[in-house]
């Protein structure tokens, strides 16, 4: 990993880290009284005011990976704002999910969405959606989870001479530690005060890099205008993977996968009273999300200048803590950076592993016909398998070196979010019946399929480069399996 100096010191570091603990653990505790069965653990007993689950939606599919990376990738291959060109895919992605998705598994009142594959095709469907899902996910969490730990290590423990394997258990000690009991109450609550800490830590970061540039509000918006990063639409050349409707329609589809049918994201939204309830938070949640992400993105290039002026070397997901932390600014913009990563990172990792907990118990090992004893001793262990499998994952990345996070979760999320998304979109769109055993098949080939056609785009499609709408054909590769199994009208 790249050597980074810090200004702030590691004991500093621990006591912010320390006082958030404090307060989620206090939080978490709370919550977790009103916990008696496995349906308040899986998703709130579905009596969680839907104004709470608003704020914490706006927050919950940003991590410690948003924190740092998004920032961050405003100065890289020239990426710019163009990240906005998904995020306003993101919106119209959240209608279709609170229209089109949340009727239908409040309809079906389920604890698990992949239910819904069963009741629709199957038991294969049904577990091939589930490991798909558990594969992404705990992934995707480890990447996001990976990317802190890396920033603690080079902050905290490498000073202290504590090594990589031991960060790694202590901070997935502190996420089971609010999650082992509370579930998804404590998800929820961890994700309001997630969403208020990254919003202030991100506004005030301004304010102090603006400050220390010697720059007022008029001349802070000037400067961003004017410094060459804050290009948000990219129309000029269909082949590259920049261009707006490949964005545009990866937003959409990216968060109707990775949210509409991520059990994590979804988790939260069915602990509403009611579908209309549920309607409500994703709506205004999706909304919140355009502005806090431009606020993300103004940062980035501020990050920039202030590193340009001050003989900053760091770019990509290493300058932020760099600038932050570095010295040259107040103390307190290293304390935010601090509050704003931690929060935004176990309480992406707590949700997690409570989703995968749930999934894994409801879908892949089932909870019919077992006690309300059984299930709880299930969940228990469950809860601390996936947490180690969770660890092991990021010493893998750790060992592997990845280089950008944010990346790494979008690509990893168009090969494997994308037989999910055909398979939904399947059952929703066809009534036939098809024969399901072949399901896991189809699921497996389509990202192989997807990769090679990935590879070898440039030459097959006269330099057309494909960014993250891969999701978009490997769903319609899966969707196009799914049709060669359906039925004929006489066969049962």
């Amino acid at each position: 990993m790249m050597n980074v100096k810090y200004g702030l010191s590691p004991l500093a570091v621990i006591l912010t880290m320390l006082g958030w603990f404090v307060l989620i653990l206090a939080v978490s505790f709370i919550a977790s009284r009103g916990v008696r069965n496995s349906g308040d653990f899986f998703n709130g007993g579905r009596k969680v005011p839907w104004w709470i689950v608003a704020i914490a939606m706006i927050g919950a599919p940003m991590s410690g990976v948003t924190f740092v990376s998004v920032p961050g990738m405003v100065g890289v291959d020239g990426n710019a704002m163009g990240y906005m060109q998904m995020v306003f895919g993101f919106l119209v992605g959240y209608l279709v999910i609170a229209f089109v998705l949340t009727p239908v598994f409040y309809r079906k009142n389920m604890v698990s969405i992949y239910q819904y594959l069963e009741d629709r095709f199957g038991s294969a469907p049904h577990k091939t959606g589930a490991w798909f899902f558990f594969v992404s996910k705990l992934l995707g969490a480890s990447v996001r989870l990976f990317l802190v730990c890396v920033t603690l290590q080079l902050m905290v423990f490498e000073p202290l001479g504590v090594p990589f394997a031991i960060n790694v258990l202590i901070c997935m000690a502190i996420v089971l530690a609010y999650t082992f009991k509370g579930g998804m109450k404590s998800v929820l609550c961890t994700d309001t005060l997630k969403t208020l800490c990254m919003i202030v830590a991100i506004v005030l970061t301004i304010v102090f890099i603006a400050r220390d540039l010697g720059l007022g509000t008029s001349q802070t918006v000037r400067t961003i205008r004017d410094s060459g990063m804050s290009k948000i639409f990219f129309f000029d050349d269909p082949n590259h993977p920049r261009f707006f409707w490949k964005q545009f329609l990866a937003g959409i589809f990216t968060v109707i996968a990775m949210t509409g049918l991520d059990q994590d994201l979804m988790q939260r939204t069915l602990s509403s009273k009611n579908a209309r309830d549920s309607r409500k938070n994703l709506i205004i949640s999706g909304v919140m999300q355009v502005p806090v992400v431009f606020l993300f993105l103004c940062l980035g290039v501020l990050l920039y200048v202030y590193a340009g002026a001050r003989g900053i070397e760091q770019n990509g997901d290493l300058l932020f803590p760099a600038v932050a932390t570095g010295g040259s600014l107040p103390a307190i913009v290293g304390v935010l950076f601090v509050l704003g990563l931690v929060s935004c990172a176990f309480s992406a990792g707590g949700s997690a592993l409570t989703a995968l907990t749930t999934s894994f118990t409801a879908d892949i090992i089932g909870t019919e016909g077992k006690s309300e004893e059984r299930i709880i001793k299930n969940r228990k262990i469950i809860h601390l398998v996936i947490a180690a499998l969770m660890a092991a994952a990021i010493y893998v990345f750790y060992l592997l070196n990845t280089k950008s996070a944010i990346d790494a979760v979008y690509k990893l999320a168009s090969y494997t979010y994308g037989p999910i998304l055909g398979m939904f979109t399947f059952g929703l769109c066809c009534k036939r019946q098809i024969h399901q055993k072949w399901v896991p098949l189809v699921a497996v080939l389509s990202p192989v399929l997807s990769y090679i056609i990935q590879a070898n785009s440039e030459r097959w499609f006269g330099g057309y480069s494909f960014s993250y709408e891969l999701l978009l054909v490997n769903a319609l590769l899966t969707v196009i399996g799914m049709c060669l199994l359906i039925k004929k009208n006489n066969q049962q």
